[in-house]
């Protein structure tokens, strides 16, 4: 039989950071007035203006912070942590903290010393990406931690992929045994650990577009020779596949050469010289946007003008829509199409 393995001196913990999200409140229904009626102030995520203990709170979730009933900020509501791990979308930076414990107790003959941490990203096209640390922290990886200390570092990744995901965590240490007659290292081994946590990243819009052919504009050149410019129409529908609000922040066409593009959306200065407000969509909600794609008009045509990139079917390549978006608690996301193409001729 084998001897049971020593538990390790060093313990990690891996925590998502998310953002907090406002509490749901659930108001009470119409009830007679009597001695025993509850007051329906009681609904609220916190009770305001009620003679309260320190313990009464009726928030399903934690409050970040508690209000006694005499705080000037009584009434507001409150933010609340995420229960669990939530959900996570393709577009948005996946962030999490780790935290490293020295489980040894003070005034033991074990030292931890050279904490070395390795993270990295399993994506799900089967690659792995390996991930920076913020902050490094290389004085506790030279000299080690204290029994009772702890060392947290966060790492963060873009989500480029739908599908599942694995993070990785390798946590490497020297453990050394304290000689107390000669107050020195008398031994000393290396030991490793390695865990998993595995997600799945959804999608958070869903993108569908259609390029339209417009009539050609017939032109001259600088020699008085006759030049046709094509023409496109853009059309994009967005839709909202998480479970919350999104807005709409930023959407640009990044338009090959020799194409260039004009938005018809919210950004377009009105005759008032005002601009719309972006728009905010809702769990499965749809909005459309458009851009106006045309030929660049050149004075003259040499070797060096850029030629339309086709397709090996003889679609025309127009350019990259990029679509930039903050979450109802401000998370910013960014989602870029491939290559957009005109229909096939």
């Amino acid at each position: 039989m084998e001897p049971p393995k020593e538990p390790h001196s060093l313990s990690l913990k891996v925590l998502r950071l998310s953002r907090p999200s406002l509490p749901l409140q659930y108001p009470l229904p119409p009830q007679a007035k009597s001695a025993q009626s509850i007051d329906p102030r009681a609904a609220l995520c916190f009770p305001s203006g009620l003679d309260l203990d320190g313990d009464f709170s009726l928030s399903p979730t934690v409050s970040v912070g508690f209000l006694d009933a005499n705080s000037p900020a009584n009434g507001h509501l409150q933010l609340t942590l995420p229960p669990a791990f939530g959900s996570a979308y393709v577009g948005e930076t996946f962030s999490c903290t780790l935290c490293v414990n020295n489980e040894l107790p003070h005034g033991g003959d074990r030292t931890v010393t050279s904490v070395n941490i390795i993270a990295e990203m399993q994506t799900p096209s089967q690659v792995t990406i390996p991930l920076e640390l913020h902050p490094d922290n290389s004085d506790a990886t030279k000299a080690g931690l204290q029994a009772g200390a702890t060392m947290q570092t966060v790492v963060r990744f873009d989500l480029r992929e739908e599908g599942n995901h694995v993070l990785a965590i390798s946590l490497s240490y020297s453990q050394n045994t304290i000689s107390k007659l000669e107050n020195s290292a008398s031994s000393g081994r290396v030991r490793t650990f390695r865990k998993l946590y595995q997600f799945i990243a959804r999608p958070c819009l869903s993108v569908r577009t259609k390029a339209s052919d417009l009539q050609p504009l017939e032109t001259e050149d600088q020699d008085s020779q006759k030049v046709t410019l094509s023409r496109y129409a853009l059309e994009a529908q967005l839709e909202n596949l998480t479970d919350g609000l999104i807005t709409l922040e930023d959407l640009t066409f990044d338009a090959s050469p020799p194409f260039e593009s004009s938005s018809l959306n919210w950004d377009v200065p009105q005759p008032t010289g005002e601009s719309s407000e972006p728009p905010t969509l809702a769990c499965r909600e749809v909005t459309q946007v458009a851009f106006f794609i045309r030929e660049e008009r050149r004075q003259r045509v040499t070797e060096a003008t850029p030629r339309k990139e086709l397709t090996k079917d003889g679609r025309t390549v127009l350019g990259i829509l990029t679509i930039r978006w903050r979450s109802a608690m401000g998370d910013p996301g960014v989602l870029s199409t491939g290559w957009l193409t005109s229909k096939r001729r």
